[in-house]
């Protein structure tokens, strides 16, 4: 890794010199000049080459907000992050307003320093959990109102997880999305808003509503419990995957999460995990795994046993409040997909929706609950699918089709909408007799498995293959 070159300001040599032991080589870090004055800044930039600017805000000649200011309006300037004490929050909040991308607070921990200095080194923004819905407060009193800018729903999303501080990284694991997308969006966010940073982002965020206090996680907060169900059902806390016990146990927990904030019997429990061959211990069994449940779902230090599974009178009930769910986001995902009025903003939408998905929802899980679940997922996925290669060849997207309706195609060989899509694909980009032959497969599958014969939509577009209708076959 390149050493990154740090300039140290601040009018007190013995704060230097403690941000000196902190920040050294041996960790990746250069001094490349300190100064005693915010005045001294622009000559010390350019006598050395440096990557971040971590800067007192209380100095006696031209303080640290000022020095920030004047070198945020030359172009190329290197990234500033503030230090100051914990009361300043007047001065972290002007110090945002003049263009800082961060700060950290003078009695924060060597290692607090040490990744904050990384990460404005890294483009992020780094704004102390601790102090900042409090500071964030202070600016918003501060600013002026302003019209938010138009945005489309998956750039309000990705503007609301920088608002939380999260990384592109963390952004793409949550959004199911790729970190060349999100950097994309980022960067048209930017663009429209007029945003010069991260920092400025945040700020912009929580100005507007989009981000609120009660979004920004202290640092002694338990990390956020997520949970996947399109696919094995999984759970994490933080970035610990959690072990959810036996397989019976977690298909009761995927019966109580996917209905969240519904109270759930313990009779429909049981029958939703064990049907018409009840456990010998009967209904007993349910609040011995919601007890394990609430252990292995339980933080660090946590005493509130039901926080995320509670008893009520007619039976449990999984509360959903600041839980992850993939099946919630998908939901997301499809409204925005449904109300877009561009359709190759639909088809990203549609595209992120499908991603969720990892394999057989709800994998392995008995039960009859399971089952109907994994059922209607799978069900969803397809249309999905079907959804967006339609978008897709309207607008002549026919290659990018191809491949992923094969291969559904081949999961599920009966699916004649499935089979119609592909032929009218397959057509599109040149390949007829292809075409004609999914037709034949499916004919012989159908008639082979089902003992029916093609249905009329199939058919029809076998005759328009056949005869080049274009237009029937959506071709332009």
């Amino acid at each position: 890794m390149t050493d990154i070159r740090v300039l140290l300001v601040d009018d007190q040599e013995r704060a230097r010199s403690g941000l000196r032991k902190i920040l050294r080589p041996r960790d990746g870090f250069v001094i490349s000049g300190e100064c005693a004055d915010g005045a001294d800044v622009p000559a010390a930039l350019a006598a050395a080459e440096v990557d971040v600017v971590v800067m007192d805000l209380r100095m006696k000649n031209v303080d640290g907000i000022e020095a920030t200011r004047r070198l945020r309006q030359s172009a190329g300037s290197p990234p500033v992050l503030a230090l100051t004490t914990f009361d300043d929050d007047e001065l972290l909040a002007g110090a945002l307003r003049a263009g800082a991308v961060g700060y950290v607070l003078k009695d924060s921990s060597a290692e607090d320093l040490i990744r904050a200095v990384r990460a404005v080194a890294a483009g992020e923004a780094w704004l102390d959990s601790s102090v900042t819905a409090r500071v964030l407060t202070t600016y918003r009193r501060a600013v002026s109102s302003r019209p938010v800018e138009p945005l489309t729903p998956r750039e309000r999303d990705v503007l609301r997880a920088v608002g939380r501080g999260l990384t592109n990284g963390e952004i793409a694991t949550t959004l199911a999305i790729s970190e060349v997308t999100v950097k994309s969006h980022i960067g048209r966010i930017f663009t429209k808003l007029g945003l010069r940073d991260r920092a400025a982002a945040i700020v912009y965020a929580f100005d507007h509503g989009i981000v609120s206090p009660a979004t920004v996680v202290a640092p002694d907060s338990p990390p956020q419990l997520r949970f996947a169900v399109l696919g094995p059902l999984r759970a994490w806390r933080g970035t610990e995957q959690l072990d959810l016990g036996p397989i019976r146990q977690q298909a009761l927990l995927a019966g109580l999460l996917l209905r969240p904030d519904v109270t759930v019997s313990q009779r429909e429990l049981l029958d939703g995990v064990w049907g018409m061959e009840p456990p010998g211990t009967g209904g007993r069994v349910v609040p011995v795994y919601v007890h394990r449940l609430r252990n292995c779902l339980r933080a660090a230090g946590e005493r509130a046993p039901e926080k995320v599974i509670g008893r009520t009178r007619g039976g449990y009930r999984f509360h959903a409040d600041g839980v992850d769910l993939d099946v919630v986001r998908l939901t997301e995902l499809i409204t925005e997909a449904t109300t877009a009025d561009d359709p190759a903003a639909a088809i990203d939408a549609y595209t992120a929706a499908i991603t969720l998905f990892h394999g057989e929802p709800l994998a392995g899980l008995p039960g009859p609950f399971a089952e109907g679940e994994r059922l209607r997922l799978t069900e969803r996925r397809i249309v999905l699918c079907q959804r967006k290669a339609e978008l897709q060849l309207r607008l002549g997207q026919h290659a990018e089709t191809i491949g992923e309706l094969s291969a559904l195609l081949a999961a599920h060989p009966h699916r004649e909408p499935l089979a119609a899509l592909l032929m009218r694909a397959l057509y599109a980009d040149g390949r007829r007799a292809d075409a004609l032959a999914v037709y034949q497969r499916t004919s012989d599958r159908l008639l082979t498995d089902l003992d029916v014969t093609p249905s009329a939509e199939l058919r029809r577009t076998l005759e328009a293959v056949l005869s080049g209708d274009d237009g029937s076959l959506g071709v332009a």
